[in-house]
């Protein structure tokens, strides 16, 4: 939960953050002009940095946009959510990580499961990470070549 914590304080001051790698992309400006004003009755956070996003006090959703967008792999399960795909890491549960997949740029959304369901935060996000390009998308065992 290290990652939640840095957002975590008596009042609803700024969440201390800091910006992805590439969160100077204009796509993320387009993501983030369209972040929701809460998810799940969670009230949307000012943040300290460029392109990101957070929910709670205290905080239970982090968002940053720009991150480098990930490589196919087959050791994370992919899901589609709206229109959008998703990388979920849940190794370090109740805190899951998800991060786009298939658009230019990517966002990863991190959150606290036992505050907020991941389904309920990606559709909240769906609208505002759908305006990235799009790459690729997840394929599904049925759609891979047998070799």
């Amino acid at each position: 939960m290290a990652a939640l914590a840095l957002g975590v304080s008596a009042c609803t001051t700024a969440v201390a953050m800091q910006p992805a790698t590439n969160a100077a992309d204009p796509h993320c400006a387009d993501v983030t002009v369209r972040l929701p004003p809460d998810i799940d009755d969670l009230p949307k956070r000012e943040t300290t940095a460029q392109a990101t996003g957070a929910w709670g006090t205290p905080t239970a959703v982090l968002l940053h946009c720009g991150v480098e967008p990930p490589a196919p792999t087959s050791t994370m399960p992919c899901y589609t959510v709206g229109d959008v795909d998703w990388l979920v890491d849940d190794t370090d549960d109740p805190e899951y990580r998800f991060t786009s997949y298939g658009r230019d740029t990517a966002v990863t959304v991190v959150l606290d499961n036992t505050v907020v369901a991941g389904i309920s935060v990606l559709e909240a996000l769906n609208a505002a990470v759908a305006q990235l390009p799009v790459t690729g998308a997840c394929l599904a065992l049925e759609d891979v070549e047998p070799r």
